[in-house]
């Protein structure tokens, strides 16, 4: 799983596969979600995420990391 965040346009993408989606899915404004062809989620949108997130603290609870990595 990958977060990428893109400063010129606020939103954050959660990344869950290394796949490009099939279908982009709007869940709410500035919620979308992708999907592969098999339905499968790739990965999620989030529009504001500034706004929306605090994008200061990035925490985990109880998930089997085996690399953590910043950039």
């Amino acid at each position: 799983m990958k977060l990428h965040y893109y400063p010129e346009t606020d939103s954050l993408y959660v990344e869950f596969k290394p796949e490009p989606g099939a279908e982009t899915i709007e869940v709410t404004r500035g919620l979308n979600v992708d999907v592969d062809a098999a339905g499968e989620v790739v990965g999620f949108d989030i529009d504001h995420a500034s706004r929306r997130l605090d994008l200061g603290t990035l925490e985990t609870t109880a998930l089997p990391l085996h690399t953590i990595k910043a950039g």
